[in-house]
């Protein structure tokens, strides 16, 4: 009794503020394992030389990388029941060994397999760890979406400017050299994070059916990700593929781009999650949406300086839904949270490579700037189905 009792008293202070200080923690956990996952795109210009790949296949390895995402609902569905954050604790490190083997691979079958690990343990972070962000939020879910968010594309900016200093430094073969801040980051995890727990405390009352519930907001997520998302995961995958092909940019001012459009979407991500907690998160989605797929459509035919603002804008529009997807999964199943996320997590990965797969089949068919006028007008389809999502709280937070 005593242990359920402490474990009860743990589980409410979870929920009466905002705690700035392990939220930081987690999302800086978080930046380190995302820096590593995003080497992938832009090395792709580097894959399709050594490997001989066309645009399907280079578009296909990361989708070997989205494939565990298959496990996220097991995966979440166990931390609402067991403790897994070591899951979170030692995924830097272990992303860290894996991403900077790439350059050792000798075909695309060696590649395709290794990405699919670095998969399985980018899975392993991603689905408990939000649901241990909603739990040290309080009634402020949004903001503690938006922190973690902004801090996973802080790490995507971060990420292609790292890798290039490593491919030129020491060329491809050599970024194993980077491995080792990814060790340092699970062993300041370890140190910290060993008593937060991702899943909550046993409730009294019956909750409903859960597939009731799932349902109620996955099904209409599901058309608004896989639409609206179609212009993120072009550019997320290849913009440097773009910029070094079809505008013939070198690889350091094109990943470079791809950095700023990363880093835009740090403001994005921050103002997304907290906007939405004052003016609701449909409002959020449908805005950001139609924004973001006019700036691409400006994006594909604008030459030279006029491209840094609308990369910018690209970022802050683009990338700030994320977390509003996040809080409105945190919102409507706050029994189920980390099974939530990891169902969310199946969707946005899924979503990601199907996507890519598409884009990079276009690519090869039509050109790339074409393929990404395409994923624009796709993603503004996405707007009948943002206005079905579930508008209001399942319950409020100060009952949870």
């Amino acid at each position: 009794m005593t242990g359920q009792a402490t474990a009860l008293s743990d589980e409410s202070k979870g929920g009466q503020g905002f705690q700035y200080g392990r939220i930081l923690l987690i999302c800086s956990g978080h930046f380190v394992h995302d820096v590593y996952s995003a080497f992938i795109a832009p090395l792709l210009p580097l894959l399709i030389e050594k490997l001989g790949l066309t645009l399907v296949m280079a578009g296909s390895l990361p989708v070997f990388m989205q494939m565990p995402s298959l496990l996220g609902p097991v995966i979440g569905f166990l931390a609402d029941r067991f403790t897994l954050r070591y899951l979170v604790i030692f995924a830097p490190a272990i992303t860290a060994t894996l991403a900077t083997l790439i350059g050792f691979m000798p075909t695309y079958s060696a590649a395709a397999l290794l990405l699919f690990c670095v998969g399985v343990n980018i899975m392993a972070f991603h689905a408990p760890a939000p649901a241990m962000i909603a739990h040290v939020s309080g009634n402020k879910v949004g903001r503690g979406m938006s922190f973690f968010m902004a801090s996973g594309e802080l790490a995507r900016s971060v990420g292609p400017l790292l890798v290039a200093f490593g491919v030129t430094q020491w060329g491809i073969a050599g970024l194993w050299r980077l491995m080792f801040f990814g060790w340092l980051a699970s062993a300041v995890l370890y140190w910290r994070l060993r008593d937060v727990s991702a899943k909550r405390a046993p409730r009294k009352r019956r909750p409903k059916p859960m597939f009731r519930r799932f349902a109620r907001v996955f099904a209409p997520l599901l058309g608004v990700m896989l639409l609206r998302n179609m212009a993120v995961s072009s550019l997320g995958i290849f913009m440097v593929v773009y910029m070094v092909d079809v505008r013939n940019y070198d690889l350091t001012l094109s990943t470079s781009a791809l950095a700023l459009y990363e880093f835009s979407g740090v403001g994005g991500a921050l103002a997304g999650g907290t906007l939405s907690d004052r003016f609701g998160r449909r409002r959020m989605v449908a805005a950001a949406s139609v924004l973001s797929a006019l700036l691409m459509l400006v994006f594909v035919h604008v030459e030279g300086v006029l491209l840094i603002p609308i990369i910018i804008g690209l970022g802050l529009t683009a990338l700030s839904v994320s977390p509003v997807f996040l809080a409105l999964v945190q919102d409507q199943l706050p029994e189920n949270r980390s099974t939530a996320n990891g169902v969310f997590m199946l969707y946005a990965f899924g979503i990601r490579a199907i996507n890519v797969l598409i884009a990079g089949a276009l690519g090869d068919a039509f050109g790339l700037q074409n393929a990404f006028i395409v994923a624009a007008l796709v993603s503004l389809c996405s707007l009948p189905f943002i206005f079905t999502l579930p508008a209001k709280p399942a319950v409020r937070h100060e009952d949870l």
